[in-house]
């Protein structure tokens, strides 16, 4: 009974392969391509070639890349036995340092390998910049007294090579570092930090308060970011109820 089974399953794989084999093919000439050295924010392409090697018309039914950095596109979705397409690849640079590797996927309806994956891979050069980096990208004030300004600090650090330059825009904020008012720009020398004291003019409105700073810089990697303030505006009256209420653990 076992060798029996054991014969049909080999008929079958048998049969199988003849018709994979008369059926469509693809085949191409390279699956991985290296472009190298690449400067940041320069696109690059390549031409991968490929053959029908089998014995009926291949059709290419999608081709899809693994980010939007890079796009492909088809030659000839169909493609004739013993005949040749190309696929070309472009990838985009920009944003992207270090050793990078994105991959493309051809679908089609060669029965063998109806996925085919194919790879690119890059060195992306980025040339020396200011890196900017917040210790936190948001900031808790707790409890502030109706009436009172809402204060906040931030602490900057220059992760870059080049000088770091940094403008704040809020509606009526005012900066302080080192207890000098910023006036203009912010300047942090590569591979320092400067930590401002930002004041927020007192609120009209009461309860839970939410405020964003805007931090506009010379990287040109992150130009713009956003530091988040917030905090809870109570009157002297709640102030007082809550003293009252936990007065006990506040003298513990």
């Amino acid at each position: 009974m076992k060798r029996i089974l054991f014969l049909s399953l080999v008929v079958i794989f048998g049969i199988g392969m003849l018709f994979a084999q008369k059926g469509p093919q693809v085949k191409f000439q390279e699956e991985k391509w290296d472009f190298g050295k690449v400067k940041e924010g320069q696109v690059k392409s390549h031409v991968f070639v490929f053959e029908n090697t089998g014995e009926a018309p291949l059709l290419i039914k999608r081709v899809r890349t693994s980010c939007g950095c890079a796009a492909a596109l088809i030659s000839d979705k169909n493609v004739e036995p013993g005949k040749k397409g190309e696929l070309k690849v472009t990838l985009n640079s920009r944003g992207y340092e270090g050793s990078i590797s994105k991959y493309v996927y051809v679908e089609s309806n060669d029965r063998s390998q109806p996925v085919k994956q194919l790879q690119i891979s890059a060195m992306i050069e980025v040339p020396p910049r200011p890196r900017i980096d917040l210790e936190r990208y948001s900031v808790d004030s707790g409890l502030i007294l109706e009436g009172e300004p809402i204060p906040a600090k931030a602490l900057i650090k220059n992760r870059g090579e080049r000088e770091l330059r940094i403008t704040f825009s809020h509606r009526d904020a005012t900066y302080l570092h080192k207890g000098k008012s910023i006036d203009s720009d912010l300047r942090i020398a590569a591979g320092k930090e400067a930590e401002v004291e930002i004041e927020i003019p007192p609120r009209p409105k009461k309860g839970l308060i939410r405020e964003y700073i805007l931090l506009k810089s010379n990287d040109t990697r992150r130009p713009n970011l956003s530091l988040y303030v917030s905090g809870y505006i109570v009157t002297k009256k709640q102030l007082k109820e809550l003293f009252d209420k936990y007065k006990k653990i506040v003298g513990e």
